[in-house]
């Protein structure tokens, strides 16, 4: 029945590779089922029979798409299907997305989809990078327009070995986490999170990943030898070289003037009237070609641009290859919130606010990953004023969750642990004006804010970008890239980390790939300008992390008590961490693991909930002080609630510092009063004193202090005398 089935097999980083083709997805340009170890993932890849019209870019969309059925789950919602793409599925997307687009030809406009479905995980083998190789050997085989093909592994480092493709195990104590793909000679796309690696080990890293994507390479090409299609034939959309010539000639001069400027709205609308005067020129001469028309002019401001660059060393806003425009820091810009920081570099400002709550507050992740749960986040918002534009919002793309994505990993790193600072925080990233490296100006930002914030970061960090040039074997790249130079030119390559090492790197490209000697100088050059930025700028916005919270801050206590006593501290039906919650005005969650975390806003209901846990955890000790509730009384005595289900009795002689007739004069159900811990008897029950607590805390004196010998008679619970004392008779009392 299958005729055309075909198994290539190969080895892949120690486990099975297996590539089947021919038997699914007959109906689509390429296809492919690409096994590795337990591993699954279907790829398609299927373009329109005609270019699209009135557009002026590769229309190119890839959808890397969980099944949950992949790890045995049934999703969660309430319709119990997929819904939306993960943001991890989205960053995913992206990360195949960057490789393969520059490889299409540049004056393609048919449409091409690219779906990689995830049927079976195995958390040893990447889902990820399957569904990469996947996509590429779908297009190679396919008969679309496609110079590949490529590879892609990951890459980690353990133990201070490279592994390629490191299973879940290794992955978990791994220093870095670098997907590096590439194709036989260059490196088209890193994506990089890192715990603090020196350049030289993210350097060594990135090429011990080119090298193993060399071996998967060569086996795509024997399988594209074997049964790869011609490629067709596709209507090339691009001005002719006639129409770019004239245009160019006619508008070069006017070009140079209107970009000669680092503001960007002057920029603008000195360009308004340069379109303005080419239209009405050209339009006759070739009428209904507009869009080629504005392709002409989009070419010669690039012409410009690149040849100011290559020939004269000169950069559109005057500044050297190496210098970075002005930069601004500020913290505390809004009073409420729980951390605020403001960071501007030349017309790139973002606004990042910090916010911290308590673990219970973590993301829920319903993937198919095995991380469950998120307790950082970061998002990103760029609406349409940051550029002049209006276009109203219609929540998070693509791109703003790449961008918070990256500045998450950016600062992963340097959060500190839930034992040591317990809590969940979402810090978002609000651009309020663009030119160029918004997500690194929101890494600088979120920064600001958790220092701000009080968080205690174990190191600021910054992020810069770098761009690139090339013209045939030249090439030159220069530090902080504004728009102009991401649009016209040939690279951005993200780098955020601190002053000792790396934690985060985003690389895209316009060209086939990096040659090593580009990698590692764009590594040297951010390295140079991160530390300036550290220094010069955050650090003297705010020197270190606050020491307090902001007053509107929840504050945090966090203890581990043993997994046999959650029980205790939970209570039938939750009646005790509820009745805690209540008294003390605060918020108890407790995990599986023992962990409990307290949160409130005043300091004194943490106190007093965290000390009712630990008695209803661990027995009083003799001596130990607490403040508990009154909640019977006796002629003799009052009873006396010091955490749920821990009572203890009140002698009437020990209710106060001076005689007490009645109990009632003392106190009535249901009033708070501190207690002493006198002693736990052979029963287990707890003899409490308000008085002894009395002296101890508040200093108070005794009226008429009653030695030993001369106290009343203690009674037991029912009321009968507990001791053999005997009243002197010549006592009148």
């Amino acid at each position: 029945m299958f005729e055309n089935f075909r198994v290539f097999e190969t080895d892949f980083a120690g486990r099975p590779l297996r590539v089947e083709t021919g038997k699914m997805a007959g109906l689509a340009n390429g296809a492919c089922l690409v096994r590795y170890g337990d591993t699954a993932v279907h790829v398609a890849v299927t373009a329109s029979a005609k270019p699209r019209e009135g557009v002026d870019f590769f229309p190119l969309s890839v959808d890397f798409e969980e099944k949950l059925y992949s790890v045995g789950k049934i999703p969660g919602s309430f319709l119990k299907r997929e819904g939306r793409p993960s943001d991890k599925a989205i960053l995913t997307s992206r990360v195949i997305d960057r490789p393969i687009r520059p490889l299409f030809p540049k004056d393609m406009r048919n449409d091409v989809s690219v779906v990689a479905t995830v049927m079976s995980v195995d958390y040893d083998c990447s889902p990820e990078i399957t569904a990469m190789v996947g996509v590429s050997i779908a297009l190679s085989i396919s008969d679309i327009p496609w110079n590949g093909p490529i590879s892609g592994v990951s890459v980690g480092l353990v133990d201070g070995e490279y592994v390629i493709n490191p299973t879940a195990e290794q992955r978990k104590v791994s220093r870095m986490a670098v997907t590096v793909a590439s194709t036989d000679k260059k490196i088209p796309m890193i994506e990089a999170g890192a715990n603090i690696v020196t350049d030289e080990e993210m350097y060594n890293g990135i090429m011990a990943g080119h090298e193993a994507n060399q071996k998967i390479v060569e086996f795509i090409k024997g399988i594209q030898a074997e049964i790869g299609k011609p490629k067709f034939e596709y209507p090339a959309i691009h001005p002719s070289d006639e129409m770019f010539e004239a245009v160019k000639a006619f508008a070069e001069e006017d070009v140079k003037k209107a970009l000669d400027t680092d503001d960007k709205t002057v920029r603008d609308a000195r360009l308004k009237p340069v379109y303005e005067a080419v239209h009405e020129k050209f339009d006759p001469i070739y009428p209904e070609q507009e869009a080629e028309l504005e392709e002409c002019l989009y070419k010669t401001q690039k012409f410009v641009v690149r040849r100011w660059l290559l020939d004269e060393q000169k950069r559109v806003d005057g500044r050297a290859m190496d210098q970075m425009r002005p930069l601004d820091a500020e913290v505390d810009l809004l009073p409420r919130v729980h951390g605020s920081g403001m960071f501007t570099r030349g017309q790139t400002q973002v606004l990042t606010v910090a916010t911290l709550g308590p673990v219970s507050d973590q993301q829920i992740l319903d993937g198919i990953d095995q991380e469950e749960t998120k307790r950082y986040m970061h998002q990103y918002n760029f609406p349409s004023y940051s550029v002049g534009e209006t276009k109203p919002s219609r929540g998070p793309g693509r791109r703003e969750i790449g961008h918070g994505a990256l500045a998450e990993r950016a600062l992963l790193p340097v959060i500190p642990s839930v034992e040591e600072f317990p809590y969940a925080y979402r810090l978002v990233s609000e651009v309020l004006s663009s030119n160029g490296s918004t997500s690194q100006a929101s890494v600088c930002g979120s920064t600001l804010a958790l220092m701000a914030a009080g968080v205690p970061i174990k190191a600021p960090v910054a992020g810069i970008s770098c761009g690139l040039i090339t013209e045939g074997e030249r090439w030159m790249t220069m530090v902080d890239i504004q728009g102009l130079e991401d649009f016209f030119g040939d690279m951005d390559f993200k780098v955020a980390g601190t002053k000792e090492g790396i934690t985060a790197i985003q690389m895209d490209l316009k060209i086939d790939g990096l040659t090593p000697e580009i990698v590692k100088e764009a590594l040297e050059k951010t390295h140079k300008a991160r530390n300036y930025i550290i220094d010069e700028v955050i650090l003297k916005a705010i020197p270190e992390p606050r020491k307090e919270l902001s007053k509107y801050a929840p504050k945090m206590r966090s203890t581990v008590i043993p997994v046999d006593k959650i029980r205790e501290v939970i209570g039938s039906g939750g009646k005790v961490i509820q009745k805690i919650c209540a008294e003390c005005g605060v918020k108890v969650d407790v995990e599986e693991d023992g962990h409990v975390f307290v949160s409130g806003i005043d300091a004194d209901g943490l106190q007093r909930a965290m000390t009712i846990i630990d008695t209803i955890v661990n027995d009083p000790e003799p001596g130990a002080i607490y403040n508990g509730k009154v909640t019977r009384l006796m002629d003799f005595g009052a009873f006396v609630e010091i955490a749920p289900g821990k009572e203890g009795l009140v002698h009437i002689s020990r209710l106060d510092v001076k005689r007490t007739e009645k109990v009632t004069d003392v106190v009535n159900v249901g009033d708070e009063i501190m207690v002493k811990v006198l002693e736990i008897d052979d029963k287990g029950r707890l003899n409490l004193s308000r008085r002894d607590a009395l002296i101890e805390v508040e200093g108070l004196v005794p009226e008429n202090d009653i030695s030993e010998e001369r106290r009343p008679p203690r009674r037991d619970r029912d009321g009968g005398r507990r001791d053999g004392f005997r009243r002197p008779r010549n006592d009148r009392r």
